[in-house]
């Protein structure tokens, strides 16, 4: 692919996204830019990054007893956003093609910092966590109560916090949860 194609990343790797290998991933550039990325794709009464939103995941993971793996998976379930971008929940549903390189680049990124790509059980259960934050990102985030409030074992603050901050807390738990 030519030039146009490829993106830089904040430590300077210069990659096609759609053919990255993982030698072209790096946590420092996970870290980095997930806290620049807001939720609900900025459609929010306040910014809350999509790091914020993987930590809660990460630590409600942890309060319900899950394994390191799981913990870390959960941590890491939205990182393929920072060289893909995001797309809203609603409208992915019709973009079959971005599911195929948004699962692609997340099984790598699995696949680098977990040894494999998680299993079915795994990911059902990053995704029963997921959806329980999205639940309580959408009801703080944009006042919507349309569903019962589901059950949630740790304190979730949505004060804006700064980049470096939350860039800082998503590294210290990578790297407890990966070592």
């Amino acid at each position: 692919m030519d030039e146009s194609c490829k993106i830089t990343t904040y430590t300077g790797l210069r990659f096609n996204p759609l053919e990255a290998t993982e030698d072209d991933i790096r946590i420092e550039d996970i870290a980095h830019s997930l806290p620049m990325i807001c939720r609900g794709n900025g459609q929010v009464k306040t910014f809350f990054s999509v790091a914020q939103h993987c930590i809660n995941c990460a630590n409600e993971a942890g309060a319900r007893g899950y394994s390191r793996r799981v913990r870390l998976a959960c941590l890491l379930h939205d990182a393929a956003e920072c060289y893909l971008s995001d797309v809203p929940r609603p409208l992915k549903q019709y973009l079959p093609e971005y599911h195929i390189y948004e699962d692609r680049m997340l099984s790598l990124i699995y696949t680098k910092f977990l040894g494999s790509d998680v299993t079915e059980e795994e990911n059902r259960l990053v995704r029963e966590i997921d959806d329980v934050m999205l639940y309580f990102d959408l009801h703080t985030l944009l006042k919507m109560d349309d569903e019962p409030e589901p059950q949630v074992n740790i304190f979730l603050s949505y004060a804006p916090r700064g980049f470096e901050e939350v860039e800082n807390e998503y590294l210290e738990i990578f790297g407890k949860l990966s070592s």
